[in-house]
């Protein structure tokens, strides 16, 4: 535990690259078999449920620190991080402890099933067993809630350096449904079968933002464009006559899409498609409010399957009759999906072709960037036609050219304090349009949060009004007094039964502090129906 929690403070202390695998290399190199399977499982998300919940962890905390309620209270949004509050509140203390972090990990999944009394007795213990830094990482294990800006990429890149695998076989084997409690580091890493292999799905390839003028990429027609579609990015494998969907983040999803079983006998076996999962209600692509019906539900009713079908928008070919593909151009794997999709294509199969655009010139390439809304995309994909599909994100062959947002002026009515460096700063926002009722009187709506798109500066230019203009205050978060105007822009907009105000935006964030407008000309519920396509 010891290393583990030497490993955290070293990896949450810097933001250079270098200094993290160096650190990551070195504790692999050195690190139990059983240690390291838990790195590699906490690190890449894969985390013990946790036992406690965080009322529990703060009471008791509290008591042991024996300090009023409210200050601790304080301190908490103060700090802005729980495992931190209670690191610095609980006495200090030189000891260490000599168990293993699998040891640790252990204790804390039997911990599920104690009684109260003895979860309690548990942590207090252990709290006042460890150092600082011990003690706030075994409080982040209870938790579950470890954010320390180590990727899955940079993990692997050091664990490859440890172990002398190559980095992509790596990637390949931490892909899909494997358990910390049951695989040793000698199957999950060293050992080659070809039977573990059978669901896997390969690395993502992502795209990186178009920044300046896209014509900066040099001659158009080496690249084929098609529009980048707003669903959930998907795998769809197809081996041994059985069938595999995997989501982006490596989850199995399989069981939440049962139409797409229709695949199995139709596509060949030895196929996995990278595409995209779309709601498909009424034979007509939908939004992705449409799809979130479907998300996290953990059983998918017929009513539901009938209201809101879906269908795979399929866009590259990454292996076909049992061959890894990735390595050819992306025109040739395009191709074979193409005569693939000729082949199977039937109107009651749940697949649809990505269409593929070439153009001789940027600005019609601009031009049915334009159209993105209108056919419910979220804009383009640019793709190299000479590119390998590759493992990560990685510059220069793969692009994504987005629409520019939907804009709108609200208005700021509530404020919670951030987290991280802005823990002690107001700017998590939430923000009102107007509405008139049928006496013709208008209202404030909330319709929206943000937290991001000012700089330091106006942040805590902000920060300063919102504690001298606070009306009410609610645990951590303040009302404040209607008055200061944001424009705020988003990617897309829905109708919604789930929202006071009737609307659901997507990906919220705050573009300019509009300091020329007073509250009376910020817009409208109804300016923001009107924006709906």
């Amino acid at each position: 535990m010891r290393n583990f929690a030497e490993l955290i403070k070293t990896l949450d202390s810097s933001n250079k690259t270098s200094v993290k695998v160096a650190a990551l290399t070195s504790y692999f190199q050195h690190a139990s078999p059983e240690d390291k399977v838990w790195t590699i499982a906490i690190l890449s998300h894969r985390r013990p449920p946790r036992p406690v919940n965080t009322t529990l962890l703060r009471l008791w905390a509290n008591e042991l620190a024996g300090i009023p309620v409210w200050l601790f209270e304080e301190s908490y949004h103060i700090v802005g991080d729980l495992a931190e509050t209670i690191a610095l509140i609980i006495p200090t203390t030189k000891e260490h402890s000599d168990k293993s972090l699998t040891e640790y990990l252990e204790e804390i999944i039997a911990l599920k099933k104690k009684t109260e009394e003895e979860k309690k007795e548990y942590l207090q213990q252990n709290w006042l067993a460890l150092n600082y830094y011990e003690r706030f990482v075994f409080t982040k294990l209870i938790t579950g809630s470890f954010r320390i800006g180590v990727s899955q990429k940079l993990m692997t890149r050091a664990l490859s350096k440890a172990e002398d695998i190559d980095e992509d076989i790596l990637a390949y084997k931490l892909m899909g449904d494997w358990d910390p409690n049951t695989i040793s580091f000698q199957e999950l890493i060293v050992d080659e079968r070809s039977q573990d292999f059978l669901s896997k799905p390969y690395p993502f390839y992502l795209a990186y933002p178009i920044e300046g003028d896209v014509s900066g990429l040099g001659n158009p027609e080496d690249w084929s464009v098609e529009h980048k579609w707003d669903g959930i990015r998907s795998q769809t494998i197809i081996r041994e006559n059985e069938l595999y969907v995997w989501s982006r983040g490596e989850e199995l999803v399989t069981d939440k899409y049962p139409e797409f079983t229709a695949f199995l006998g139709k596509i060949p076996d030895g196929t996995v498609i990278d595409g995209e999962i779309l709601p498909y209600p009424e034979g007509a692509i939908g939004t992705f409010n449409d799809l979130q019906t479907r998300i996290g539900r953990k059983t998918v009713s017929a009513a539901l399957l009938k209201k809101t079908p879906v269908l795979l928008m399929a866009y590259d070919l990454l292996e076909w009759k049992g061959q890894d593909i990735r390595n050819l151009p992306f025109i040739e794997r395009r191709f074979l999906l193409e005569e693939m999709y000729q082949n199977v294509k039937d109107e009651n199969l749940p697949l649809l072709l990505s269409e593929r655009f070439s153009f001789s010139g940027w600005d019609t390439v601009a031009t049915e960037r334009m159209r993105a809304r209108e056919v419910k995309s979220e804009g383009l994909m640019i793709k190299r036609k000479d590119s390998s599909y590759q493992v990560g994100r990685k510059k220069g062959d793969w692009w994504k050219w987005k629409i520019e947002p939907l804009v709108i002026d609200a208005v700021l009515t509530y404020a919670m304090r951030g987290h991280g460096r802005r823990s002690n700063l107001f700017t998590d926002y939430t923000f009102a349009l107007w509405q008139t009722d049928e006496n013709g009187n208008r209202e404030l709506v909330t319709f929206a949060k943000a937290y991001s798109g000012l700089t330091d500066a106006e942040f805590r230019k902000v920060d300063d009004w919102i504690k001298k203009n606070t009306l009410e205050r609610f645990g951590p978060v303040r009302s404040v007094t209607p008055q200061l105007v944001f424009e705020i822009g988003f990617e897309g907009i829905a109708l919604s039964k789930r929202h006071k105000s009737g609307i659901a935006t997507r990906f919220p964030r705050i573009l300019r502090w509009r300091q020329d407008k007073k509250m009376e000309e910020a817009n409208s519920i109804e300016d923001l129906k009107n924006m709906i396509v």
